[in-house]
This record gives C-alpha cells, sequence and structure tokens, in this order.
C-alpha cells in the first residue's frame, strides 16, 4: 500500500469517524440537520468527486466518494426525520446550479469549470445550515467540523495529482469547516444551553 493510499484510508476512517456520532445523534433528535443543505452536499460531492476522478485525483478522492454516499444518507434522514425540511427559492438555485454543472462539464470537456461551480454551490449550500445554527447554536456538532476539516487536509495529501480540479473542494470546505467551529463556538458562548 502507498503512502497516499494510507492517507486516504486515514481519511475514510475520520469521515467515518465524523459521520457515525452525527447520524447517531439525528436518531437521537439532538441534531437536525438541514434537509435540503445535505441534498445540495450530497450532489455536489458526487459530481465534484466523478471529476477528480476524470483528474486522475487517485487515492486522494476515495474519501470524497464516501462522504458522498453518507450524505445522501443522511439528506434521507433529515427528510424522514422531519428535521429542517424549509426549503427557499434560494435552496433551489442552489440544486439546479449543482445540476447545471453537468452540461458545463460535458460543454468544456475540462472537469475544471465543473468542480468551480459545484465547490461555489457547495459552499453557498452552508447557507441555511449557517443560519440554522447561528440561531440554534446547539443543533450543529463542532467535533463534526473539526473531523471534516482533519480528513480534507488529509484528502489533500493523499491526492495522486494535485490541481485546482482536484484540490479546490477540499481547500474549500476545510476553510469552511473551521469557519463553521468558529461561529458556533461564539454562539454557544453568546446562548446559554
Amino acid at each position: 500500500m502507498s503512502y497516499k493510499e494510507t492517507l486516504s484510508f486515514f481519511a475514510i476512517a475520520i469521515t467515518l469517524a465524523a459521520f457515525i456520532p452525527y447520524i447517531r445523534e439525528i436518531f437521537r433528535g439532538s441534531i437536525r440537520p438541514h434537509f435540503f443543505s445535505w441534498v445540495i452536499w450530497a450532489v455536489t460531492t458526487l459530481l465534484i468527486f466523478l471529476a477528480q476522478l476524470e483528474d486522475n485525483g487517485g487515492a486522494g478522492t476515495w474519501p470524497i466518494g464516501v462522504s458522498a454516499g453518507i450524505t445522501f444518507f443522511i439528506a434521507y434522514l433529515a427528510f424522514q426525520k422531519r428535521a429542517d425540511i424549509t426549503i427557499t427559492r434560494m435552496d433551489w438555485l442552489f440544486f439546479v446550479s449543482a445540476l447545471l454543472s453537468l452540461p458545463l462539464w460535458y460543454w468544456t470537456s475540462d472537469p475544471l469549470w465543473a468542480v468551480v461551480l459545484l465547490t461555489a454551490i457547495d459552499v453557498a449550500g452552508f447557507g441555511p445550515t449557517i443560519r440554522k445554527a447561528y440561531q440554534s447554536p446547539y443543533s450543529e456538532s463542532i467535533q463534526f467540523f473539526a473531523l471534516f476539516t482533519l480528513r480534507n487536509v488529509l484528502v489533500m495529501l493523499a491526492l495522486e495529482n494535485v490541481s485546482v480540479t482536484t484540490a479546490l473542494f477540499p481547500v474549500a470546505m476545510a476553510v469552511i469547516c473551521i469557519f463553521m467551529m468558529t461561529m458556533l463556538a461564539y454562539r454557544r458562548k453568546a446562548v446559554p444551553v
């Protein structure tokens, strides 16, 4: 097993370590994910995984593929548990934009433009979750975002071909996860349990 594959397996283990408690807390009702954010993230993560594969990202793409599958499951749970299922026009705009990245990729024959669009959509897809977490800072897990920050650093290190196409998404996700941890910590100090 190569060094990059080992890093990728560690990133997958961290992905599971982040998602399993998050899913458990959804079942307990202490975490209420925003349904449409997770749908948007599932679609964008899957498409980014495919684009990274096309750009020969190798083992570094594996954790992104695992995340895509689990993210679809969390979207299903969010809908099933009737967590926050409020869907705004802006949410629909993000979702349709994610789907429009496919023709963009096809027309340009370059996954880079799809990854740029999808990463922007994924970051924008945090909007409903940021709004919800700001109002209810205990409805999201700081540990979850910390683990995903570490996971994305490992993904970047495991990439076999480092390019904007393969690295943009994990870099952006690490930054947004750091933002979420900071915002949640700040809001928890301001809003008592």
